[in-house]
């Protein structure tokens, strides 16, 4: 790329890009002083490419460890960036990223588009191994919690989740303060999988957006009543109680993969 005029206009529109990672070497996806970070690599290899500074908006911070196969970014872009095909952006980013974060589209958006506020939901999904023995090519995306779960108790506790709740109890205390923690939860659900010919249960949860740690704090205090230490009601009273002390403890950060985003239908045009 050829550097760019400073006066040059960053409203012709805006380039989004779909990243999957293995968070187990990141310190989560925002980036952080002295720390590695998904969206310190990702901006490093931009700005490479780009010759210049860029203005990084991501779908959802992901904690450290936690990984991804449907995370977006946008980064407003001018008309000659516009320009640059599919082909090269790909061929750039296989070049230019770590082996652990990978570009899997490129899009082209509206100017002004944002990833993280013009997305309508957010979906995750959380894996689980049971049983004796250890998961071992998916042991760094799974949780091996070894005892058995009641998958029926779990999911009659799950279900009370759905709809616009206050979900202070299950967001990390520090970062509830003089924030609103009202969430949309659209759906959740769980399967068995089966990956590399190992098994697990997966459950996947679909809403509006998520407070911090709220999905592995979910997933903790779901596997309290798949364990039979507490009852399905129980989840109405962590609920009420608007309070982090009242929710089962807050699941590994390997079992949690960041699976997608929904946008408006044609806000998103693949890359020629």
């Amino acid at each position: 790329m050829e550097p760019m005029d400073t006066a040059e206009d960053l409203r012709a529109g805006t380039l989004v890009l779909r990243l999957g990672y293995d968070g187990s070497a990141y310190s989560g996806f925002a980036e952080q002083i002295e720390q590695k970070t998904v969206a310190g690599e990702v901006r490093r290899a931009l700005e490479t490419f780009l010759r210049r500074e860029i203005d990084l908006t991501c779908a959802g911070r992901t904690d450290a460890g936690v990984h991804a196969i449907g995370q977006y970014v946008s980064v407003p872009v001018d008309a000659a960036e516009l320009e640059v095909t599919r082909t090269r952006w790909m061929r750039a980013f296989a070049a230019l990223l770590p082996h652990d974060i990978a570009v899997s589209e490129v899009y082209h958006a509206a100017p002004g588009f944002s990833a993280r506020f013009d997305a309508r939901a957010r979906t995750y999904t959380y894996r689980i191994a049971t049983g004796d023995a250890p998961p071992l090519l998916t042991r760094s995306v799974t949780w091996w919690h070894r005892w058995p779960l009641d998958v029926d108790a779990m999911d009659d506790a799950a279900q009370r989740l759905v709809g616009e709740r206050d979900f202070k109890s299950f967001c990390k205390t520090a970062s509830a303060v003089g924030k609103p923690t009202c969430r949309n939860v659209m759906d959740v659900s769980f399967a068995r999988e089966t990956n590399l010919g190992e098994e697990c249960l997966a459950f996947t949860i679909k809403g509006n957006a998520f407070l911090h740690s709220m999905v592995r704090t979910i997933v903790g205090t779901l596997v309290e009543v798949g364990c039979h230490r507490r009852e399905p009601a129980w989840i109405d009273e962590v609920l009420a109680a608007c309070d982090r002390a009242a929710a089962g403890p807050t699941a590994p950060a390997c079992g949690l993969c960041f699976m997608g985003v929904d946008y408006d239908k044609d806000a998103l045009v693949v890359c020629p």
